[in-house]
């Protein structure tokens, strides 16, 4: 009987000491990201909490929210925050830092801008005004600690490059605005690194990396968007970027496609996951953030299209970016569709497992 007793206090104190002893767990790395999405274009609130949840248990600690200057002024002096409140408050409610995409470049297409601007060109975009939504933005949400204004920004200036001095003047005003009343947030333009690789346009983004970094997103794809890369070719690729840019560098959106029809499956984004948590490792401090695209497939034949409308605006698809024929865009809808983690019904793919784990691992 007094043997059992004994027993007793020593197995409670042996359980005690391993818990001491255990790691304690880790915060999320607030650099690694995932863009967070539904796998249909329509999502109720409850659903939309249900999703960021699964996506911040992974690890994660930032993801991009993606906003037009059209919805978000429709009227000049009047905002109308509806269509980002929602958003903003999933990701504060689940701990995320977030990388602003405010989209006055994307890709070949300007804009969309309120019809109260007109249509200006680059060089005619009032940085002031620019600064100011930006401000509302900003001081709205505290969870923003990145700005991005330009995205495939290559691809606007492929076939003009004369106009990439007005954009420069534009940048270093609204950097210098926003900066001044933001001074912890953080600015860059954004280039895709498979377009500039593909076309040699290193000499873009060696002109345009203004700002606190040069983001990149990447997909291992030729012009064609079939995948033609292996998983460690695309990691030869992300070392490139240090080639490009003096300063920090960032991946705002990357990721590997597992439909069949471009090329990809699920054992290659798995090993891609792994191949970029390595790359991030022994490169931690000269990335920004890492952001992978994305968290759910959707489908097929609702990602891909010459136009997609954002608020009023009709915004075209093609040329030197995404490509115009229906070759291409078929390719292009195929690819995004299904580069999630994800399956459409919610079904984990061997590519999420594999970045929780590593995602897990990182801090």
């Amino acid at each position: 009987m007094n043997a059992k007793i004994i027993l007793i206090p020593l197995a409670i104190a042996a359980i005690a000491l391993a818990l001491v002893l255990a790691d304690p767990p880790r915060e999320p790395d607030p650099r690694v990201g995932l863009v967070i999405n539904p796998p249909d274009r329509s999502v109720s609130l409850e659903q939309l909490g249900r999703i960021y949840s699964d996506a911040a248990s992974s690890g994660i600690g930032r993801s991009n929210v993606y906003m037009f200057w059209n919805i978000v002024e429709p009227q000049r002096g009047e905002f109308d925050w509806r269509n980002y409140d929602a958003l903003f408050d999933a990701a504060k409610q689940n701990g995320l830092r977030t990388t602003l995409f405010f989209s006055i470049i994307n890709g070949v297409t300007l804009g969309p801008f309120p019809d109260w601007m007109g249509n200006p060109q680059l060089g005619s975009v009032d940085s002031q005004s620019l600064v100011k939504v930006l401000d509302a933005a900003l001081s709205r949400y505290d969870s923003i600690d990145a700005v991005i204004i330009a995205g495939q920004t290559e691809s606007q200036f492929r076939r003009s490059e004369h106009n990439m001095p007005a954009y420069e003047a534009l940048f270093s005003e609204v950097y210098d605005g926003v900066r001044a009343a933001h001074p912890d947030v953080r600015m860059g333009n954004s280039f895709a690194l498979h377009h500039v690789l593909n076309k040699d346009l290193e000499h873009i983004v060696k002109e345009l990396s203004d700002g606190d970094f040069a983001a990149f997103s990447y997909w291992p794809v030729d012009s064609l968007n079939d995948i033609v890369k292996t998983p460690s070719e695309a990691g030869e690729d992300l070392k490139k970027v240090f080639e490009m840019t003096p300063g920090n560098v960032a991946f705002f959106e990357i990721g590997w496609s597992t439909s069949g029809f471009v090329g990809g499956d699920d054992a290659s984004q798995k090993d891609f996951v792994g191949v970029l948590f390595d790359f991030y490792g022994q490169n931690e401090s000269k990335i920004e953030f890492l952001t992978w695209y994305k968290q759910h497939d959707m489908s097929e034949g609702t990602c891909g299209s010459r136009q997609s409308s954002i608020g009023d605006k009709q915004v075209e698809l093609d040329g030197s970016g995404l490509g115009g024929n229906e070759h291409v865009i078929e390719r292009l809808d195929r690819y995004v569709c299904n580069a999630g983690l994800l399956k459409t019904d919610g079904t984990a793919k061997p590519g999420w497992d594999e970045f929780k784990k590593r995602a897990g691992m990182q801090n």
